[in-house]
């Protein structure tokens, strides 16, 4: 991971950035000027925003001109580390976890980073890395 990235940055973000009608659009957009590029995500968010982007050539396009355009670095987790995401989703089951947050709440830990643009303000405020430390959750505002 490039030593620039200082921020997570998970699905609803990405998709509300993309799309001037989502109602997180203009407070995602805000946050994300406000940040240092590239932003750390996984390849589980990016699944699913692909299979959520829409189903128009445009709309898909667009996510691959964002994806493509450096604002994005993907943290990579190798087989021998899916335990910890096991763990994590263990830990969660009463949220209940998806594994795309597992993704980016392991990322958080092993790449000592606490900043996550996200829609998904509950879940991160309640996501704790190593179990101790709070998420910084943005944007702030909420629409």
């Amino acid at each position: 991971m490039p030593a620039s990235a200082n921020a997570l940055i998970d699905t609803g973000a990405i998709l509300a950035l993309l799309d001037r009608t989502d109602r997180w659009h203009g407070a995602c957009v805000d946050a994300f000027h406000q940040l240092r590029l590239p932003l750390l995500t996984s390849e589980a968010v990016l699944t699913e925003v692909f299979h959520l982007v829409g189903d128009k050539r445009s709309e898909m396009e667009a996510a691959w001109k964002f994806v493509r355009s450096g604002a994005l670095v993907l943290g990579t987790i190798e087989d021998v580390e899916l335990a910890h995401l096991h763990g994590l989703m263990s830990r969660y089951c009463d949220c209940p976890m998806d594994f795309a947050d597992a993704t980016l709440v392991y990322l958080a830990k092993r790449e000592s980073l606490s900043v996550i643009l996200t829609v998904d303000q509950s879940d991160f405020a309640t996501y704790r890395i190593e179990g101790k430390r709070q998420f910084r959750v943005l944007p702030r505002k909420r629409p």
